[in-house]
């Protein structure tokens, strides 16, 4: 089995989350998988964003889109309440610290003036770098306890499905998502591509009964991975997910004695928010590193 470092919205430990250069970042460091997050503007647009509203601390407004603009200002507004252009106003570049144990304020550089991207344009970038090898685990954010401010999973995923196929991405992608009726819309309309089925504590009761074997519900839902909330694994857990067939991606992992101790569990992805650790703990292993992609160069150099 091949272990693989997954970069949590690209590297969120080191650059701006769910950004351009935070994602090229994280490819040139190194990593198997890039995570990210991906919502559904107003406009219907898929735009990365990990909140279904504006989040102060990884937004700022700089400008409204017209001097009359009602609903300006954007932060702490709903994704889909405004559209790509409203959102392409916000700065999304600095970590802005609400509270003093964020540690991803002290440890991420800070890249100002940068814009939400589309999905189209992350696309592009990663074509432009031929990084072949990177997949792209794009997570759907969705919350059915929030039907107002979350889009129909079966219209949200058909989106994202057709915008990773006409960019040639399907078969080096893989859907995740906490709201399992996108994993089993992607198993329907995508069979080829892989599915995470996300889970933690809080959310599970958002599928009904899932009875003793979690792993085996996720199964029957269509995933053909399980990713959890790293205090959910143990032995046991990891029993039931060999009985289903399940591969094993664990979030998030940010110390690398967790990790190991994970690894030695047999799980087969480290979600992390510092891929450089995890690069580290992978050499101490003896395990295969995941290469950089070579940097883009400006034309003509």
């Amino acid at each position: 089995m091949v272990a693989e470092i997954h970069g949590h919205r690209g590297a969120r430990g080191l650059w701006p989350e769910n950004t351009l250069p935070g994602l090229s970042k994280a490819m040139e460091l190194g990593v198997h998988a890039l995570e990210f997050d991906v919502a559904l503007t107003a406009d219907r647009r898929l735009v990365l964003t990990h909140d279904l509203t504006v989040s102060a601390v990884t937004s700022a407004d700089t400008k409204p889109l017209s001097h009359d603009d009602e609903l300006y200002p954007y932060v702490g507004r709903p994704i889909n309440e405004l559209s790509l252009a409203q959102l392409r106003t916000l700065d999304v570049g600095v970590r802005f610290p609400r509270h003093l144990d964020d540690p991803f304020a002290l440890t991420q550089v800070a890249m100002p003036e940068t814009r939400m991207p589309t999905l189209g344009a992350v696309l592009g970038l990663v074509n432009a770098y031929a990084a072949d090898d990177v997949r792209l685990h794009v997570e759907l954010k969705s919350d059915p306890t929030r039907p107002g401010l979350t889009p129909d999973p079966q219209v949200f995923t058909e989106l994202v499905i057709d915008e990773l196929d006409r960019h040639g991405r399907l078969d080096g992608s893989a859907i995740l998502s906490f709201d399992w009726r996108i994993v089993t819309a992607a198993a329907e309309l995508a069979p080829a591509t892989r599915r995470f089925a996300l889970i933690e504590e809080d959310t599970l009761h958002w599928h009904g009964c899932l009875g003793d074997d979690i792993p085996a519900a996720a199964k029957a839902a269509g995933a053909d991975t399980i990713s959890p909330e790293h205090v959910m694994v143990d032995a046991g857990f990891m029993a039931q997910c060999d009985g289903a067939g399940l591969d094993v991606a664990v979030w998030t992992v940010n110390e690398p004695e967790l990790a190991a101790r994970l690894l030695d569990l047999g799980v087969s992805g480290i979600v992390t928010d510092y891929p450089d650790r995890m690069r580290e703990l992978w050499l101490e292993r003896g395990l295969e590193l995941p290469s950089p992609v070579s940097p883009l160069r400006p034309v003509g150099v």
